[in-house]
């Protein structure tokens, strides 16, 4: 489980859900921040703006307050001030060497679906650790996870994500499920023929044999995209998938499939990148912003 986590929080549902998700992922004796990130929208020339944000910090400070009481745990607070809130919490996650960052997401969200605002969807791009994001409503049916869904290909990014799926369940007693999704080669799209078809049927008994390998785990194997992996999932409590990590932190690389995955999932989603599977270090940025630490 996670020892350092920091959160995303708005004053909205969608931070008390991804301060409820976080507290569902973080080792008993970890440590957990919540962070606000102001916007930096006052121009110098005002001849009251230091007055304006010296209110915007007090209100903020009286917020972050209220919404720790509110949700009952045990969090330093950081009131945060900058153009760009998902670098501001990349920047806040590095400095405090932090291995998860719990993000909510849009409270327009539908039928619980972790719908992303731009602030959200922002953050899961260039992370430099592991993200998580919480589906609308999470805080209100929130419970130790039974079964832990993992999207599954053999790759390195995949037994990474295994790996977390592991730790997570060795402490909720949660069962595994992973999924494994074979689709057509890039070639054969627009030309399917009997050869690509028993390819295809070759791939797939592969990819069972190769589940059923792994030890305590369900596996499942399907047709399909990547992207369809959040309706394969759906009976999950947790998913979670791996991701590409590059530079000398193993920031998250996003593409297609992880954003929709975070767009379309109905559960909580975590997404890992490869580096944190033996290290969660990352170096201390440069200050950004105005902070105040509570």
């Amino acid at each position: 489980m996670y020892k350092k986590v920091l959160v995303g929080v708005d004053f909205r549902q969608g931070g008390r859900d991804a301060v409820a998700l976080a507290q569902t992922l973080m080792d008993p004796h970890g440590s957990m921040t919540l962070v606000h990130v102001q916007p930096a929208q006052f121009l110098p020339s005002h001849r009251v703006t230091a007055e304006i944000a010296d209110e915007e910090r007090e209100r903020g400070q009286r917020q972050l307050e209220a919404e720790r009481d509110q949700t009952g745990v045990e969090a330093e607070l950081v009131l945060a001030q900058g153009p760009s809130p998902f670098r501001v919490l990349h920047e806040h996650a590095e400095r405090r060497a932090a291995d998860l960052l719990v993000l909510g997401s849009c409270h327009r969200g539908a039928f619980g679906r972790a719908m992303l605002g731009d602030d959200t969807r922002g953050a899961l791009n260039g992370a430099p650790c592991a993200v998580a994001v919480a589906p609308a409503g999470y805080a209100e049916r929130r419970k130790p996870p039974a079964k832990i869904g993992v999207g599954y290909n053999g790759s390195p990014d995949s037994e990474v994500a295994l790996h977390a799926a592991r730790e997570l369940a060795a402490s909720s007693g949660a069962q595994i499920a992973v999924f494994h999704l074979v689709g057509l080669p890039g070639y054969a799209y627009g030309a399917i023929g009997a050869a690509v078809l028993v390819n295809l049927e070759t791939r797939l008994e592969e990819a069972q044999k190769e589940l059923q390998e792994l030890d305590g785990v369900e596996g499942r194997a399907e047709y399909g995209l990547s992207t369809d992996l959040a309706d394969l999932a759906e009976g999950v409590d947790l998913l979670v998938v791996g991701s590409r990590g590059y530079g000398p932190w193993g920031r998250l690389v996003h593409g297609s499939t992880s954003n929709r995955l975070a767009r379309h999932t109905r559960g909580p989603l975590l997404i890992v990148p490869r580096a944190t599977a033996s290290s969660g270090d990352a170096a201390t940025a440069e200050r950004a912003g105005e902070t105040v630490s509570v």
